[in-house]
C-alpha cells in the first residue's frame, strides 16, 4: 500500500480544515449558532456559552474533499461514505434543530432511531451487495465465529449505534475528542494498510487531518465546538472502518476511551434509577474529572495518553506491533 498517499491525504485534509474553519466561525457567530452550556455542568463552562459550535461542518467538509480524492471507487468507499456522512448528517439536523428551533433536545429520540436505523440499513445493503464476511474475529486470539447474517447485519446496527453514540458522549472538553480521535484514527489506518484495504485507509488518514486541522482552532480556549455534526460523523468513519477491515471487536480496545466514557453514563443512569445515588459526579467521566478538580487540559492530556495506550494495546493485538 502507498503510504505516501497516505501521508498526502492527511495533508490536504489538515489544509482544507485549517482554511475552512476561519471562514465558517465568524459566519457562526453571525448566525449565532452559540454553544448552550448545562447550568449543571462545570462551572468553568459557563464562559464558553455562546462560542460557535456546528463546527464539525470543517471536519466533514475537509474530510469529504480529500476522501473522494484520493480512495478508490468501490462498495467499501459507500459503505464509509454512508457511515460517515449519513450520521454526520443526523447530527447535523440534530444541532440545527437544538439551535435554531431553539429545542434542547434537538431530534426526538425517535427520530434519531429512525435515522440511525436507516443509514445502518443502506450500510448493511451494500455489505451484502459486495459478499461481506460475516465472521467476527476476537482480538488477540485465532478464535473467530461465524453465525450468519440474521446475527451479523442485527449486530453491525447496533455497532454502529453504539460507537456513534460513544464517540458523541466523548465530546465536551476542549480538544479531547478532537486528539482523542485522531489517535484511534491513526491505529485504525494501520489496521487497514494491514488488512489491505485502501477505501479504510485512505477514509481514516481523510479523518486524521480534517480533526487535527479542527483542533487548530477546538484547542482550548476553543474557538468553536463541533457539535453532532462533528462527533456522530467520527463515530460513523471510525464504525464503518472497523466493520470493512474485520476488526468490529477491536474497537472496544481502540475505542476504549469512548468506551469508558459511554460506559460511565450508562453506570449514573442505572445507579440512580435503581438506588436514587450517583456513582459519579457528574457524567460523561471527563464532567467527572473536572468536578474533582481537575483543569480542562489535564482532562484532555490524561484521555489521549490513555488513548495511545489502548491503540497500542489494540494494535498488539491485531499483530500490528
Amino acid at each position: 500500500m502507498d503510504y505516501q498517499l497516505l501521508l498526502l491525504t492527511i495533508g490536504v485534509s489538515f489544509i482544507l480544515a485549517v482554511i475552512a474553519a476561519p471562514l465558517l466561525i465568524p459566519l457562526l457567530r453571525r448566525m449565532k449558532f452559540g454553544q448552550q452550556v448545562r447550568d449543571d455542568g462545570p462551572q468553568t463552562h459557563l464562559k464558553k456559552a455562546g462560542t460557535p459550535t456546528m463546527g464539525g461542518i470543517v471536519i466533514i467538509l475537509a474530510f469529504t474533499l480529500a476522501f473522494l480524492k484520493f480512495s478508490v471507487i468501490n462498495t467499501d468507499f459507500y459503505v464509509l461514505l454512508v457511515a460517515t456522512l449519513g450520521f454526520g448528517l443526523i447530527g447535523f439536523l440534530d444541532d440545527y434543530i437544538k439551535i435554531v428551533f431553539k429545542r434542547s433536545l434537538g431530534l426526538t429520540a425517535k427520530q434519531k432511531l429512525i435515522l440511525q436505523l436507516l443509514f445502518a440499513a443502506i450500510m448493511c445493503y451494500l455489505l451484502i451487495k459486495n459478499g461481506h464476511s460475516t465472521a467476527i474475529s476476537v482480538p488477540g486470539t485465532s478464535w473467530s465465529f461465524d453465525w450468519g447474517g440474521w446475527f451479523y447485519y442485527p449486530f453491525i446496527v447496533i455497532m454502529m449505534m453504539a460507537v456513534t453514540n460513544a464517540v458523541n458522549f466523548t465530546d465536551g472538553v476542549d480538544g479531547l475528542l478532537s486528539g482523542v480521535s485522531a489517535i484511534a484514527f491513526a491505529a485504525f489506518a494501520i489496521v487497514a494498510m494491514q488488512a489491505t484495504s485502501l477505501s479504510a485507509a485512505v477514509c481514516a488518514a481523510a479523518m486524521i487531518g480534517a480533526v487535527l486541522g479542527f483542533l487548530v482552532f477546538n484547542a482550548h480556549p476553543a474557538k468553536v465546538f463541533m457539535g453532532d455534526t462533528g462527533s456522530l460523523g467520527i463515530g460513523g468513519a471510525i464504525g464503518g472502518i472497523a466493520i470493512i477491515t474485520k476488526t468490529e471487536l477491536l474497537f472496544i480496545v481502540i475505542g476504549g476511551v469512548f468506551v469508558i466514557e459511554m460506559l460511565s453514563v450508562v453506570l449514573q443512569v442505572a445507579s440512580f434509577k435503581t438506588r436514587g445515588k450517583r456513582i459519579f459526579k457528574m457524567s460523561p467521566i471527563h464532567h467527572h474529572f473536572e468536578l474533582t478538580g481537575w483543569s480542562e487540559w489535564r482532562v484532555v492530556m490524561t484521555f489521549w495518553a490513555v488513548g495511545i495506550v489502548l491503540a497500542g494495546l489494540g494494535l498488539y493485538l491485531n499483530k500490528g506491533l
